[in-house]
């Protein structure tokens, strides 16, 4: 049950495109201080991928990732938090499509296959002209496990940084996840199980999903790596999904990095900070795009 609950996970049902039409209407026509802007698509290696363009010259562009059990339109919300920033989003392996289909959907691999698709769309924005200095990644539970990765492995190809990383409540592993799932929000009285649940569960979902339980580890993807893209990381000090001596080790392999601890759980951040977690995410997008903060005049746009 735990293992289908890695590669399936039973409480996703995506929403029906009328919805999700309706809320990309809303993101565009701008609301509470955010200045909407105009929605296409366009196909990339089999992703389909959604950018928003803002109605003023934007410095680059926010690719925001959802998390686990989560798909573009959860997850577009986001966008809100960058209104200076273009935005790009798309979901994983487009597990939405085929559920709305009715056709099988492809496993969730814990950010082997999902780090991948968000290298290609990378390279992707890349090819139609924004730097990859100019292109920012938010990702939180599932989401931020996949920035992590999927930054590793641009590093790794010696063209530079990002302008950077956003992430919150990076799950370990798949084995760490599935065994806190089976401990549960508190220690039930079978928790000394956990650990050999957990090591099977992982390797059981491994075997459906077709990838490496090992290629899920945080600390194995991102071992020996010094990371230049600098970073901002929300860490939930009572998160259970999401260790905090984990999110500590991977904030450390940062050569720039602002780490705010805030006393509470999995994904309750912006609920705790309030107006002070959007605002911190502002700074250091003007940090990262200095010339976000000039008038309309502007920079030359990074599209």
């Amino acid at each position: 049950m735990v293992a289908r609950e890695l590669v399936d996970p039973p409480f996703y049902r995506p929403q029906p495109l009328a919805r999700v039409e309706a809320t990309y209407r809303n993101l565009a026509s701008g609301e509470d201080g955010d200045p909407g802007g105009a929605w296409s698509s366009e196909e990339v290696d089999g992703l389909q991928l959604w950018r928003l363009q803002r109605r003023q010259p934007s410095p680059g562009v926010v690719l925001l990732l959802h998390g686990f059990g989560d798909d573009r339109w959860g997850t577009s919300p986001a966008l809100k938090w960058f209104p200076r920033l273009d935005a790009a989003i798309f979901t994983y392996r487009r597990r939405d499509d085929a559920l709305r289909g009715d056709r099988p959907a492809p496993a969730v691999t814990f950010g082997v296959a999902e780090s991948k698709d968000v290298v290609s769309i990378v390279h992707h924005l890349e090819a139609s002209g924004i730097p990859r200095r100019r292109i920012l990644l938010m990702g939180r539970s599932l989401g931020a496990s996949v920035g992590l990765m999927a930054l590793a492995d641009l590093e790794r190809e010696g063209l530079g940084p990002l302008a950077g990383l956003i992430w919150e409540g990076a799950p370990a592993s798949s084995r760490s996840f599935a065994e806190r799932l089976v401990r549960g929000p508190a220690d039930r009285w079978w928790h000394v199980l956990a650990p050999p649940i957990g090591a099977l569960a992982s390797l059981a979902a491994g075997r459906m999903g077709g990838y490496d339980p090992a290629d899920t580890d945080l600390l194995l993807r991102t071992g020996n790596l010094r990371y230049t893209t600098p970073s901002l990381c929300f860490l939930a000090t009572q998160d259970r999904l999401a260790p905090p001596e984990i999110q500590r080790a991977v904030a450390r392999r940062f050569a720039t990095i602002q780490v705010m601890e805030v006393p509470t759980w999995h994904l309750h951040c912006a609920e705790v900070l309030g107006p002070a977690y959007a605002g911190t995410i502002q700074q250091a997008v003007d940090t990262w795009f200095p010339d976000a903060t000039r008038g309309p005049e502007g920079p030359p746009a990074a599209r």
